[in-house]
């Protein structure tokens, strides 16, 4: 097991695939829920997902044979806004000739024939690359891109033309800007095909054009064949992939080998290099780090800006410090920093992230009280926290605040309904929103079919998660880090744990880096097996520099001790969480009593809840449904109800889980047809139940020898959709069993096994022990020895096993 769980973070060296993206998705005529009521504006433009790589724009003859020949060394700016020294002035005629600049005029003209295009150009072929750059750069400054490309394609014809670099790395950064990543990577390779000897400034341009596209491996791939080819980066070059490591999760040790290296070839960092690397630590919760680093910056002789304090704070409200990150809001208005609405959103999104919805709502207000007014990602970030609360109601009075003000959703608020409405098992409004989404004039992003997978995984529905994987192949879709982790996870949730190594693997294969939140990922799949021992040793192997452990991991290495019955060892976790050798953050301290419930440990699950509450963090629904769950099983149904009184107090939603853990108690108690009307309930409210709603409601039945109503919800639950488990034959079995109705057990194994279901041991020990408690031994054994004519597959020893157990379980006294 050991060796399919090493996690090598090295960088990854396979090139990334280019797809096309298109649009499967037909419109729909009626009208949409997010934008029903907003004033009537016209459609954004389309969002283009991550990896979208575009040709459109492509020009067949860009390709031509190039002459080669030696560039002439000559200083030049550098390329970059910040060493820009002409930043925000008017576009000036430097480097063209008066005709140039004549040719300029006449080309931006709206009025323009491009028929013109060959004459007006030849007019400058005895021009020097000087001028060229120059027409190209004025062309870009106006926007006129396709006709830069255009006098590009056109001088790369003349067979007398010399290829400057300059010229190359400004034509590389147009095709980058435009979409047109893969027009640039064939040039650049073209060129070198050709003999053409490329510098820094080009290398740097194709770097910046992948990383701008979201082509994080292919930057990295470029800047890996520049150090081959012995040019030498510089600071520019340096800076962009500092940043792209940065997206891509790169872990901290290798980011800092690679600004040691910089500064080893004598280039120091500037201010930009600073607020990069502490951006770079928001992916791994690394605040510790970032805190170093902005006093590092200050050392430095550099002094921070609205950017860097904006960075920091976003890495708090990543790392889930709230506090911390009021303090550098604090220090920025006091270093003359007028707040944007930027670090607001940051700040409100931390506060969210941890569940104080309250402190979330009132800088929204102080963000208005300065006149500053909330926009899409403001609302969406409310609203999103609301729903992770459990708080539905007051995520809709969010959106519907959102929508008065006018501000129209974009694909992260619909990303955010497909999740609360497939959270709460209504996948006919979640797939109703999905479909919204082009009527909008949106697009689905990469996270929109994250989230997908994400919903169908935590339901268990397993054939769903591969069926959206390919959809969203087909939709031109490269999956990267976190489709992955979500596919890991999804698979993981439906019981496929050989499926989600495997999805691991081919991550791996493929050249992705696994971050922080992979090995969390992996962590939670080990967990829900009790696998404790490979969960000790991936945290043994983070810790051993790989990758530096967070919450989440300690969240998930407790649910592997839970799981795995290790009550000891959750025990010496959770002291070590409570006296703060592990800092205790709100979402451990709600995993405590997560897990606790679940090893149904009352008195433990109460200290948690109460430390959780004590230390000013608002519990979530899900650890409220933690209590009424270990309540309910303990028939406290005194103690269950204040529970759900507080929950309707606080504005929370019951989920299926809280509905489930109530139907569970009653169906214990002696009002167990109370299981049934609440099972009327939920489906009354939209809600489709699933397999333990029904599963719950036939207990209640059969343990009441009401065979005739468990027989009737079996029905229903089956025409629903919804494929019986070993869990609801069992408990027809079981009931039959007891009540000497083995003939009526026996004929329930055939129709589960007919059906597809595998009896398991509990099946075969209802029955057995059902005869024993009779003192019919003699036909509890004639039925083990007899198993294989009823189960002809049932494992090769398991009639032996039962025979033993009559022998054990039962002695003749």
């Amino acid at each position: 097991m050991a060796d399919k769980l090493g996690l090598p973070l090295l960088l990854p060296s396979t090139p990334s695939s280019k797809p096309l993206f298109h649009d499967h998705h037909h419109q729909l005529s009626r009208t949409p829920f997010l934008t029903s009521q907003l004033p009537s504006q016209p459609p954004p433009s389309p969002v283009e997902p991550l990896l979208h790589d575009v040709f459109l724009h492509q020009n067949p003859n860009s390709r031509r044979p190039i002459t080669p020949n030696t560039p002439k060394t000559r200083n030049r700016t550098r390329i970059g806004k910040s060493r820009d020294p002409n930043l925000g002035k008017p576009w000036s005629y430097h480097g063209l000739s008066p005709h140039g600049q004549q040719i300029l005029r006449s080309l931006i003209e709206p009025t323009f024939d491009s028929g013109q295009l060959d004459s007006l150009l030849s007019q400058l072929s005895e021009s020097s690359s000087s001028e060229l750059l120059a027409l190209l750069k004025g062309l870009g400054f106006h926007k006129r891109f396709d006709f830069a490309l255009t006098v590009f394609d056109w001088f790369m014809k003349q067979k007398d033309y010399q290829l400057d670099n300059s010229v190359v790395a400004v034509v590389i950064s147009m095709l980058g800007k435009e979409g047109r990543v893969s027009s640039a990577a064939n040039l650049f390779n073209g060129l070198i095909e050709n003999g053409f000897s490329l510098d820094v400034y080009s290398y740097t341009s194709l770097i910046s054009a992948f990383a701008n596209s979201g082509r994080y491996r292919d930057a990295v791939m470029v800047f890996k064949k520049m150090e081959e080819e012995g040019c030498k980066p510089t600071l520019i070059t340096y800076n962009v992939v500092l940043n792209v490591f940065g997206k891509m999760g790169t872990p901290w040790s290798k980011i800092m080998s690679l600004v040691e290296k910089m500064k080893s070839d004598g280039i120091a960092p500037d201010a930009y290099t600073y607020n990069t690397l502490i951006t770079c630590c928001k992916r791994g919760s690394l605040h510790e780090e970032a805190a170093r680093v902005f006093q590092e910056m200050k050392s430095a002789g550099f002094s921070h800006d609205k950017v860097t304090y904006n960075a920091l704070l976003d890495v708090y409200g990543k790392s889930h410090r709230p506090k911390e990150a009021m303090k550098v809001l604090n220090e920025m208005e006091l270093s003359g920093f007028t707040p944007s609405i930027v670090t607001y959103n940051s700040l409100i999104s931390a506060y969210a992230r941890d569940g104080m919805l309250d402190e979330a709502m009132e800088l929204k207000n102080q963000m208005m009280g300065k006149g500053m007014k909330p926009d899409v990602f403001t609302y969406t970030t409310l609203l999103s926290g609301f729903e992770r609360a459990g708080k539905v109601e007051s995520a809709m009075s969010v959106f519907e605040e959102m929508r008065n003000a006018g501000c129209k959703p974009n694909i992260c608020t619909f990303n955010a309904f497909i999740k609360m409405y497939g959270n709460r098992g209504k996948f006919a409004e979640m797939m109703k929103i999905f479909d919204e989404i082009n009527v909008c004039g949106l697009s689905p992003d990469i996270v929109t079919w994250n989230t997908l997978l994400a919903v169908f995984g935590q339901n268990g529905m397993d054939s769903e998660v591969s069926g959206v994987f390919k959809e969203m192949k087909r939709a031109g879709f490269v999956p990267e880090r976190e489709t992955f982790n979500t596919l890991i996870s999804a698979y993981s949730r439906c019981g496929s744990f050989e499926q989600a190594m495997t999805v691991y693997r081919r991550m791996l294969e493929a050249g992705v880096t696994p971050d922080l939140s992979t090995y969390n990922t992996v962590l939670a799949a080990l967990a829900r097996g009790g696998m404790w021992e490979q969960s000790e040793k991936v945290l043994a192997e983070m810790e051993d520099g790989r990758c530096k452990p967070n919450e989440l991991t300690y969240c998930s290495l407790l649910h592997a001790y839970a799981n795995g019955k290790e009550i000891g060892r959750m025990h010496f976790l959770a002291e070590e969480v409570y006296s703060g050798v592990i800092e205790p953050r709100a979402v451990l301290l709600k995993t405590l009593v997560l897990v606790c419930s679940k090893c149904d440990l009352l008195p433990e699950a109460e200290r948690a809840f109460s430390e959780l509450k004590e230390r000013g963090f608002s519990p979530d629904i899900t650890t409220l449904n933690s209590m009424v769950s270990i309540y309910g099983r303990r028939q406290m149904v005194a103690k269950a109800n204040e529970v759900l009184d507080y929950m309707k107090e606080m504005g929370f939603t019951p989920s299926m889980a809280t509905y489930n853990s109530l139907m569970y108690m009653h169906s214990r108690s002696a009002d167990f047809a109370k299981s049934e009307e609440i099972l009327r309930e939920i489906q009354a409210k939209g809600i489709k139940p699933d397999i333990i709603s029904y599963n719950t409601v036939i207990y209640a039945y059969c343990r009441n020898t009401r065979m005739r109503d468990a027989s009737r919800i079996f029905a229903e639950m089956r025409d629903s959709g919804i494929v019986p488990d070993v869990i609801t034959y069992n408990t027809f079995i079981g009931s039959y069993a007891a009540d000497s109705m083995f003939e009526e057990a026996i004929g329930v194994v055939r129709y589960m096994i007919k059906n597809g279901c595998r009896p398991n041991q509990n099946t075969y020990n209802s029955i057995v022990d059902g005869y024993c408690k009779l003192n019919r031994k003699d036909e509890a054994k004639l039925f083990a020895e007899d198993l294989r004519n009823l189960d002809p597959h049932a494992p090769k020893d398991e009639d032996q096993r039962l025979l033993e157990r009559i022998v054990k379980k039962w002695p003749i006294r």
